[in-house]
């Protein structure tokens, strides 16, 4: 198993890079654009600078362009996010719904140490 999973390990983690910079985009365009069940906000306010921050770098994260970056920035959001947002309500995270804020977090730190990897536009 060792041996088939770990050839495959550049193609995982690029689908990985991808899947999350996509949904990533998808929160920044329901801000932006009202779109996927969510509600247009002002551009000008605090939400509208995360749903810019989301769309453009979820969108850069998943097609690998300049990743280290964006994936740093949209960390710090999401670090943001939690601490104004979630933490108020409660210590946990399982208890206070921030289970996705600090996924996110994590997930984009890893990606900004580690880069595009070989299937992202970074690496051309």
């Amino acid at each position: 198993m060792n041996r088939l999973l770990g050839r495959l390990e550049p193609q995982f983690y690029a689908l990985l890079r991808m899947v999350a910079g996509l949904l990533f985009a998808c929160h920044g365009a329901q801000k932006l654009f009202g779109v996927l069940g969510g509600q247009r906000v002002a551009y000008t306010s605090q939400l509208g600078l995360a749903g810019f921050i989301e769309f453009g770098c979820g969108i850069l994260i998943a097609v690998g362009l300049f990743t280290r970056v964006a994936a740093f920035i949209a960390a710090g959001e999401m670090a943001v996010a939690y601490v104004q947002v979630h933490a108020p309500r409660g210590l946990w995270p399982i208890q206070n719904m921030g289970e996705p804020a600090v996924l996110y977090c994590f997930l984009f730190l890893y990606i900004a140490a580690r880069g595009a990897g070989k299937f992202g536009v970074d690496r051309r």
